[in-house]
């Protein structure tokens, strides 16, 4: 039972805590507070706090400024509206009442009005386009701007500056109250032309306050120079009075100097001697000095150095000389050495020459000699046994009659001997028998009939048979055997 009835005390609490935490959220959820440089601007419901525009109209949505309110989430929109300043500046190019082109800058310093008016015709116009009021504002200003400047002079704008603002501020006022907005500040910074219309405009009067600067620089100067004037003829005559009394102070002095002076004449001649001998004498060994120091430091100096120019140049001298002599010595030995050589290698080419001619000269001696010899011998020979002589020269030669003759038979591929050996030894014979009547033939031609027949008889003296072949007029002489 005691429990049962805990649980029911228990559970109202938590209903009870539950209910208060919703509240409390719903409220949070619910309240929204305006910041004091801002409006928060509620639709929704119709109620007493309905805004209305500057004629008086109702708008249909609620502004709330500087305090808290409750909002229905779902059924009531709450947006905020910024009121802090805004500064637009002004750049603009107009065209003054002249037709002289300028350019206009400025600075307008605005802000939505605090009022319930302002805040409800600057949220119809810039609630979603609060990024883009800047903007809108220069246009304004800039129009109205060009149309003031267009009906004033540069002048005027230069010299009532105040005035192109007051008229500028304005005309743009009713339509910044249309707009929601109040001017806090309207400047008008600079007025340039590119003309140089201003600057031509000032230039008259920079010329004359620069001309009245310089004239009264000009006075200045010129009463400063007559004062100056003035400052030296006073000094100037005060010099004067002061030198007139000096020179009469000077004159009474000297007066008196001479009067005392003449007492002693001669004592003050003779004590000006002494000091003219005494200024002579130094004034000699002051010039001594001077040739002293000029011998020492001039021509001391140049003397030595002429004599070691000198003894420089003789040295030079000597050694070119030296050197010419070393290689004239040179050249004169290589000439001798390489005439020598010359010399030596002509003899030797000479005497070589001359053994080489005497060698050769006497080898064709000797070989004239040995052919007259042999020329000698063979007519001996010739004269004696004309016979032998010519066999011999026919046995020398023999070789190539028997070649020659057999050269007929080079060309013979095929020799057909019809009656076997016996027509071989025939066909050898006959070849051989006109060799032997080729070699008659030659012999009688070369051999004389006397040395013939003599020969023919000593070869019967001796023994040899000798065959003459027909036809042939040379006999065939056959030697006997050895022994």
């Amino acid at each position: 039972m005691i429990l049962a009835a805990s649980s029911v005390l228990i559970v109202p609490a938590a209903i009870v805590v539950g209910a208060i935490i919703i509240a409390i959220l719903l409220f949070k959820a619910m309240w929204r507070v305006a910041e004091p440089n801002e409006a928060l601007i509620i639709s929704g419901l119709r109620d007493k706090g309905i805004a209305k525009d500057s004629s008086g109209d109702e708008m249909g949505f609620r502004i709330v400024t500087g305090k808290g309110t409750l909002v229905v989430p779902g059924v009531q929109a709450v947006r905020r509206l910024s009121l802090d300043l805004h500064q637009a500046d002004l750049q603009v190019d107009c065209v003054t009442h002249q037709g002289i082109p300028v350019h206009v800058s400025g600075t307008v310093i605005f802000k939505i009005g605090d009022d319930p008016g302002s805040i409800t015709n600057a949220a119809r116009r810039f609630l979603d386009q609060q990024n883009l009021m800047d903007q809108r504002v220069h246009n304004v200003f800039a129009g109205h701007l060009r149309s003031i400047v267009g009906s004033m002079t540069v002048e005027d704008m230069i010299r009532d500056r105040e005035q192109l603002t007051a008229r500028t501020r304005e005309a743009s006022g009713s339509e910044m109250t249309k707009l929601g907005l109040i001017i806090d500040s309207l400047q008008i910074q600079e007025i340039d032309d590119p003309t140089g219309y201003i600057k031509n405009l000032a230039m008259p009067h920079t010329a004359a306050v620069a001309s009245a600067a310089r004239i009264a620089q000009a006075d200045a100067d010129r009463e400063a120079t007559e004062r100056e004037q003035q400052a030296n003829a006073l000094k100037a005559e005060a010099q004067r009075n002061a030198a007139i009394k000096e020179a009469g102070f000077q004159a009474e002095v000297d007066k008196a100097n001479a009067e005392a002076a003449q007492a002693g004449p001669l004592a003050q001649a003779s004590a000006r001697q002494n000091v003219v001998e005494q200024e002579t004498h130094t004034a000699q060994l002051e010039a001594a000095k001077q040739q002293q120091i000029l011998v020492a430091t001039v021509i001391r100096p140049a003397e030595a150095k002429r004599d070691a120019d000198i003894a420089t140049a003789q040295a030079a001298s000597k050694v070119a000389e030296l050197t010419a002599e070393g290689q004239a010595k040179r050249t004169t030995l290589e000439a001798e050495a390489k005439a020598t050589a010359t010399r030596a290698t002509g003899l030797a080419d000479a005497d070589a020459t001359r053994a080489r001619g005497l060698a050769d000269g006497e080898a064709i001696q000797a070989k004239g000699l040995a052919e007259a010899a042999a020329i000698k011998a063979r007519a001996e020979a010739l004269a004696t046994n004309p016979e032998a002589v010519a066999m011999q020269g026919l046995a020398e030669r023999w070789p190539e009659v028997v070649r020659e003759a057999a050269g007929a038979f080079a060309h013979v591929q095929n020799f057909t001997v019809l009656d076997g050996a016996a027509g071989v030894n025939r066909a050898v014979m006959e070849i051989a028998s006109s060799g032997i009547a080729s070699f008659e033939f030659l012999r009688g031609l070369f051999v004389p009939k006397s040395a013939a027949e003599h020969a023919k008889a000593t070869a019967a003296t001796n023994g040899v048979t000798v065959m003459s072949p027909p036809n042939t007029p040379a006999a065939d002489v056959t030697p006997p055997a050895e022994g």
